[in-house]
């Protein structure tokens, strides 16, 4: 165990007793727990220049040999309501366990390492994502300043005044990070899904961060008849229609993951109205909601076609109304295949693989700054209080982080 990773289960355990809200942990964002948590990371980086951004993202710098750029290795320090410890915090404290590495041996990195610790990735505090990273380079909406919390209904400009942050700076668009003097951006993170644990890898080389499309409030409507009464043939059942929907886009799924496509669908919400739903009617109307992800862009259009497509085809043969509703979604963002590469090289034994979920490293690929994300296996999933990352794995992945930021001295 090398001194920086020794320092850093220290430091996971500081942040779980104390930011402890059973069953797990809450670090609300630009609330007690995320200050706490950020103060807690400055406190063991002693070796570091210390600087704040006007959204209050903080930034640990430990100079290097070149110091007209800089590698960023982070992630958040927020967390969901009852979440678990490991979700963000892994990021940022194997960038710190990487230069206290480094100040033990009396050494320095090839560039400026600086460990980023971004605010309100979780975006259940507010209706926004990747608030951090978005303010860190100067892309933060300023609409979304004035959304309120969820828990306080005081809005972000508010909150960001009360921890003694600025706002009108950010309204603005100032900002710490220069997108032009990142050598790389590297975020670790736990993996949110059982993946590398079933395929037996402890780590996982991300190659693109899936976008989306969404629609999460389709509705079908048909006709409320009964159950024993109306024939096949004459009734116009939501249900029916709503179940076909969801099958043939499973199918649509089961084809083109066959054929190599990187695709994921989900139906989250399939639901009757209980007002007027019975046990002996065939129902009326149907609610749904569809989230469709890929790393691709082009997979992303065929299938919102093929959604349509096959909507309508279900709606004239069940004589039923349906209504997609409003598209929402994101952009799929690329990780830099040379740092894919590079942290391949370090890590040795790691599988390639997309991630599913949204991170702050979407943010910078899509500013144009190379990035990579680097999974850590874990059992649980995460979100949740019992996300369990092996502090052997862990140790690996601060290994493999160190081996990347030296190679780029060649």
């Amino acid at each position: 165990m090398s001194p920086g990773t020794a320092l850093a289960r220290g430091l996971f355990d500081r942040l779980a007793a104390e930011t402890a809200d059973p069953p797990g942990v809450t670090r609300v964002a630009y609330g007690p727990g995320e200050r706490l948590a950020f103060a807690i990371v400055a406190e063991a980086a002693c070796w570091a220049e210390r600087v704040f951004d006007a959204a209050g993202n903080q930034f640990l710098t430990l100079p290097g040999l070149d110091r007209s750029r800089e590698i960023v290795v982070g992630s958040h320090l927020d967390s969901v309501p009852h979440g678990g410890n490991f979700d963000g915090a892994a990021g940022v404290l194997a960038g710190l366990a990487v230069q206290a590495d480094y100040a033990a041996e009396g050494e320095r990195p090839p560039f400026d390492l600086t460990v980023a610790c971004l605010r309100a990735e979780e975006s259940c505090w507010f209706p926004s994502s990747y608030i951090g990273s978005k303010t860190a380079l100067g892309l933060l909406d300023p609409a979304v300043l004035d959304v309120g919390r969820s828990d306080s209904g005081l809005a972000l400009a508010e909150h960001m005044r009360t921890e003694g942050f600025d706002p009108d700076a950010v309204r603005r668009g100032d900002h710490r990070l220069d997108p032009g003097r990142i050598v790389a951006y590297v975020e670790p993170h736990i993996e949110q899904a059982p993946v590398l644990l079933t395929e037996g890898f402890p780590l996982g080389i991300v190659t693109g961060i899936r976008g989306s499309f969404r629609h999460r409030e389709i509705v079908i409507r048909g006709e409320y008849a009964h159950s024993g009464a109306t024939p096949a043939a004459l009734r116009r059942d939501a249900v029916v229609a709503g179940a076909r929907l969801v099958a043939a886009m499973q199918d649509a799924w089961r084809r083109r993951l066959a054929a190599g496509e990187d695709l994921t669908v989900t139906f989250g919400q399939f639901s009757t109205d209980p007002a007027q739903h019975a046990f002996s009617k065939v129902a009326g109307e149907a609610r749904l909601c569809l989230d469709v992800r890929s790393e691709s862009r082009a997979t992303l259009d065929a299938v919102q076609a093929e959604v349509a497509a096959i909507a309508a085809t279900i709606a004239a043969e069940e004589k039923v109304t349906i209504d997609l509703g409003p598209l929402s979604g994101s952009e799929p963002a690329m990780m830099a295949p040379d740092l894919v590469r590079r942290l391949e090289a370090a890590c040795g034994r790691s599988k390639r693989m997309a991630s599913g979920a949204g991170h702050d490293a979407a943010t910078f690929a899509l500013a144009g700054v190379p990035s990579v994300m680097l999974f850590i296996r874990n059992e649980n999933g995460s979100h949740n209080p019992d996300e369990a990352m092996a502090f052997e794995d862990f140790d690996l992945a601060v290994h493999a982080l160190r081996r990347m930021v030296e190679g780029f001295a060649a």
